[in-house]
């Protein structure tokens, strides 16, 4: 965490203009994860008792690192809950050389999007937990995290909105994420959740993970995570486990904040995009909150 805040303090002194690029078309911050620490990832060895977290950004990332850092404490006795955010597109060439002799179970983590996710991770039958956000949540979140973290150019809400809604933005359209996620539904490795339902039901969610990754905790155990995971309770802890980034990342959390935000027609505009992409799809339906 510690070189993660030192790379983001980097940026400060940069212009806006200069620290986004395009790798492979998309867009990624210089900073954080530059064109050598993209490239490294072809070479990643992937475990098939690694946990991979994924999430397009600001759907819930970091609150389900902490979820899982607490199941993996409780079903192996090891403390994790300091743990910062695995993203390994962060790590470079030395990281990724450390990260093969770091102990299993390896709590990992990425916003790539699926078609960009080391082959090997496939290939081990690597379980995944993918959660995703209704996309207007999504917006909100991000525009107010672009602008408050130095890695990441700052803009009005309105230039916000028209990029996240074309596609510009770091890591790519949230759309694409989803419509490629939709067609893993049916892989028995991969599963799926959302901020909504967790939510409206955090124990049903952390017990069906746990079941998942075959953790084995008694539903005490499982309760007890629950009440030490509400964004509440992970909030208050985050200066702890995230530093001088506490308060960029751990923000509102809440469900239906964009309507302080939108405006009706684009509203509107984002409604008429989700039905085109994603009206129809599994995934799509299960992110029909907020409408």
């Amino acid at each position: 965490m510690d070189n993660l805040i030192s790379t983001v303090q980097k940026a400060q002194d940069m212009k806006d203009e200069e620290k986004l690029y395009r790798y492979q078309g998309v867009l990624y911050p210089i900073t954080l994860c530059p064109e050598e620490h993209l490239k490294a990832l072809e070479t990643l060895e992937a475990r098939a008792d690694d946990v991979l977290l994924v999430a397009y950004p600001k759907c819930g990332f970091n609150w389900m690192v902490g979820v899982l850092n607490k199941l993996v404490s409780e079903a192996t006795g090891e403390k994790r809950e300091k743990q910062g955010p695995p993203l390994i597109e962060f790590f470079g060439p030395a990281a990724l050389k450390s990260l093969d002799q770091a102990p299993s179970p390896r709590i990992l983590g990425t916003h790539l999007h699926p078609d960009n996710i080391p082959r090997d991770f496939f290939r081990k039958k690597t379980k995944m937990l993918v959660i995703f956000r209704n996309p207007k949540d999504t917006l909100v979140s991000y525009y107010h995290f672009s602008n408050n973290n130095p890695a990441l150019p700052s803009q009005t809400w309105d230039s916000f909105y028209s990029d996240f809604m074309s596609g510009d933005v770091p890591w790519g359209s949230y759309f694409h994420h989803a419509q490629a996620w939709n067609n893993q539904m049916d892989d028995p490795n991969v599963l799926f959740v959302t901020y909504e339902e967790l939510k409206k039901n955090l124990t049903e969610g952390i017990g069906q993970i746990s079941h998942f990754f075959g953790f084995g905790l008694t539903a005490e155990q499982v309760q007890k995570v629950s009440e030490d995971s509400t964004f509440s309770a992970m909030k208050k802890n985050a200066a702890s486990t995230h530093h001088t980034m506490a308060s960029v990342i751990f923000r509102k959390g809440e469900v239906g904040d964009w309507k302080n935000h939108f405006s009706s027609e684009q509203k509107e505009k984002l409604d008429e995009v989700f039905e085109k992409e994603l009206a129809g799809t599994r995934l799509g339906e299960r992110l029909r909150f907020c409408e």
